[in-house]
């Protein structure tokens, strides 16, 4: 049982990681703003939809971090 939430735990420290720099910034500055009209007409909802995605994966790897930390601090 604790191989299975050591696994657990280093597999979805490591997709939570991964989902977190991934994901695009909520501020894009004034970088955004000069460039955000393009985006609107041509790329925001493919954008949406990628950030969507990685927000789940997010949620979901985060919430089996906690349930493993805490089968692993419960075996010990």
């Amino acid at each position: 049982m604790q191989i299975v939430s050591t696994v657990l735990l280093i597999v979805s420290s490591l997709i939570l990681i991964a989902s977190i720099l991934l994901q695009s910034g909520k501020s894009a500055g004034l970088s955004g703003s000069i460039g955000g009209g393009a985006e609107q007409i041509w790329g925001k909802n493919k954008a949406r939809d990628y950030d969507a995605k990685f927000d789940k994966i997010t949620k979901v790897s985060a919430v089996v971090f906690m349930i493993s930390a805490l089968m692993m601090a419960y075996i010990q």
